[in-house]
């Protein structure tokens, strides 16, 4: 596999940004390759993934193109007050990839993924933009973000949802009995939900898991074992691989549950 950071300019940030990518070499297969957008946490920026995970030798093998956006400490929103981080993914990201690389440019080759602010971004913009992915996951997400969960940063994330966030476009709650609504079951993203039994979020995963399926939407869900922390996310992440490459539709990979 070949590994590149890409500097380049969104139009929705109004600057240059970057991401890295993961592209596979991988023997009789000579693309076109679907692409995994996977999403770092409120912490991190785009290069933790493969700094604390062994992301790199889990995938070694796929034929699947992985790419690690910025994302800031936006929660992949366009904010109230500041940068249009979900813009910079559905409108700049995804078409610069599908120019650049040998990828399979519609709904079927793509899938999203993420850990805490970054589960809560995918799981997020995979309710709004269904038309996108085919699936999408979330690793100890951050659902609750426009219901005031971090008290600490109230004010700075205010600016990002706004001064009426609950029931608002960044609302995962909200989205979803919008998206139940809207979206024919067969359009559906599949979901795939999990969360560590000793991870400060684990109410919110387990409110939101009791919310979809209240409203039926079909959606995998795993507690296990962890903290919020990257000996959880290293070891789940090879779950979420394996979910990705059978709704993908590629060659299955030889992980740890």
């Amino acid at each position: 596999m070949a590994v590149a950071t890409l500097n380049y300019y969104s139009p929705s940030l109004d600057k240059q940004t970057t991401c890295n990518v993961i592209i596979p070499e991988v023997a009789g297969h000579d693309g076109p390759f679907p692409v995994y957008y996977l999403l770092h946490g409120l912490s991190d920026d785009y290069s933790i993934w493969q700094r604390r995970t062994s992301l790199g030798r889990y995938v070694q093998m796929l034929p699947l193109i992985v790419v690690m956006p910025d994302g800031g400490r936006g929660f992949y929103c366009d904010a109230h007050e500041g940068f249009a981080y979900e813009s910079a993914i559905v409108n700049d990201l995804i078409s610069f990839v599908d120019r650049t690389f040998h990828t399979i440019p519609e709904r079927s080759g793509r899938a999203i993924g993420g850990l805490s602010m970054g589960g809560y971004g995918a799981i997020k913009l995979a309710l709004k933009f269904p038309e996108l992915f085919t699936s999408a996951n979330g690793h100890s997400g951050a659902y609750g973000f426009a219901h005031g969960m971090w008290r600490d940063a109230e004010a700075e994330f205010q600016r990002i949802t706004g001064p009426n966030a609950v029931g608002g476009p960044n609302d995962c709650f909200t989205l979803a009995e919008r998206f139940r609504a809207a979206t024919n079951r067969a359009k559906m993203p599949a979901l795939r939900i999990d969360c560590g039994t000793s991870d400060f979020l684990l109410d919110q995963n387990r409110a939101f898991h009791t919310h979809l399926q209240e409203l039926g939407i079909p959606h995998d869900y795993v507690e296990a074992p962890g903290a919020h922390d990257w000996a959880y996310w290293d070891k789940h992440v090879q779950g979420a691989l394996r979910f990705h490459s059978k709704h993908l539709g590629i060659s299955k990979p030889k992980l740890r549950a």
